[in-house]
């Protein structure tokens, strides 16, 4: 049985303390996870080329017995870059820029960028819809971006507004790619989402 995925805070004491008090649950129902394991250690790309070493915590629920790998918000799953460098090459896609320059600003091989590129438009109307749906749940009396003309520049659109709407009401040092990153479980530009 593969283990879940479940987004969780950057500071990993933060994490330790939460499952130790069951004040992590679990998504599939709802019981308390508690600590049980490591993921293998991964060292993902940062911006700037900083070198981000991250070993995520396995929790197992209590209830349920599935196991789940708690992932920080700013990383996405399967995903060798931090959150924020990939959010960077997408936004600078809905600017207009090409994948090669976008490489270039980046220090990241172009294959790479443009994978994340064709995948990210490949289901870019169902994220604007999720990220708008999403931005209707958080704000009372959102403001729906302006069209950005492109559905890839929507989609993109729609995650900064949640971004904004979630700073304004929860956590105000909330960077965009780490809203993101929470909204979508760490799933961006997985396989499969978003399936619902």
């Amino acid at each position: 049985m593969e283990a879940l995925v479940v987004t969780v805070e950057a500071d990993a004491a933060a994490v330790e303390r939460r499952l130790a008090a069951g004040g992590i649950a679990c998504p599939d129902c709802g019981g308390v996870l508690g600590p049980w394991a490591w993921a293998r250690r991964r060292v993902l790309r940062g911006q700037g080329g900083v070198r981000v070493s991250v070993r995520p915590r396995r929790a197992r629920c209590r209830a349920c017995g599935r196991s789940h790998v708690l992932l920080p918000v700013f990383a996405l799953l399967r995903r060798a870059d931090v959150a924020v460098v990939i959010g960077t090459a997408l936004v600078a896609k809905a600017a207009g820029a090409g994948a090669r320059a976008v490489a270039g600003l980046l220090g990241v091989a172009g294959a790479t960028v443009r994978g994340w590129l064709r995948r990210f438009a490949s289901r870019a109307e169902a994220v604007r819809v999720l990220f708008t749906a999403v931005l209707v749940d958080l704000d009372p009396d959102p403001v729906p971006p302006d069209a950005a003309g492109s559905v890839f520049a929507d989609a993109v659109a729609a995650i900064v507004a949640v971004a904004g709407a979630v700073g304004r009401r929860f956590v105000p040092s909330a960077g965009c790619w780490q809203s993101a990153c929470a909204v979508s479980g760490g799933r961006l530009l997985a396989p499969g989402w978003p399936n619902r």
